[in-house]
């Protein structure tokens, strides 16, 4: 009997002395992918954002999975500044006239534009929305190329999508490329969609 109580308090003395093993929890890595797609009113910025839904709805979709990975589109469209008078040639010498554009007319044409603007984010998000995709808007006003490459590196854009309108070297020249520009300032990745020759513009 003896013996047998001084052999259980060994096997006790033993289990007391092993160290004690603590399996570390894998750390959690949250994955934000925010993009951005430049919306006007070319053909060729809707078959952009339709690329990215068929190719990135996975990461964008309205999950419980994918709003925990911080996945968002945020649509982008620019509107182009309303200039309140016009210089335009008035005579021999370099002579100019200016004309300046009345209140009720500017007024009339910030409404246009604002119209044309939800219409065009209107569009688009009807596209996200018939895929479940988590979507917000912006509309900014100046110049394209500068304004969305303001835009990316203020809101963090993981990546930049635009569409390649295709523009003749003689339009690159004048009006240059928005899609170039991003290209060369944007402060992310940029992809660059082109669409088919048929909805080309030239």
């Amino acid at each position: 009997m003896a013996e047998d109580q001084a052999t259980a308090a060994m096997e006790t003395s033993a289990v007391e002395k092993q160290p004690e093993t603590t399996v570390a929890e894998a750390p959690t890595v949250t994955i934000t992918k925010r993009m951005m797609v430049a919306i006007d009113e070319s053909d060729s910025s809707f078959y952009a954002l339709q690329w990215v839904i068929d190719h990135f709805s996975n990461l964008l979709m309205t999950t419980e999975a994918a709003e925990a990975e911080g996945g968002l589109l945020t649509l982008v469209h620019v509107q182009s500044p309303f200039h309140q008078f016009a210089a335009f040639p008035a005579g021999p010498g370099g002579a100019t006239a200016a004309v300046y554009a009345s209140s009720s007319m500017i007024e009339s044409v910030k409404k246009a534009q604002q119209e044309a603007s939800a219409a065009l984010l209107s569009r688009a998000l009807q596209m996200c929305r018939a895929k479940q995709i988590r979507t917000e808007t912006l509309v900014l006003e100046g110049d394209a190329k500068d304004m969305i490459c303001q835009a990316v590196e203020q809101m963090h854009v993981d990546l930049l999508v635009v569409g390649s309108r295709g523009l003749g070297k003689i339009k690159r020249a004048f009006i240059g490329s928005v899609s170039d520009y991003c290209a060369h300032h944007a402060n992310c990745p940029i992809l660059i969609v082109k669409p088919p020759k048929e909805i080309t513009i030239k």
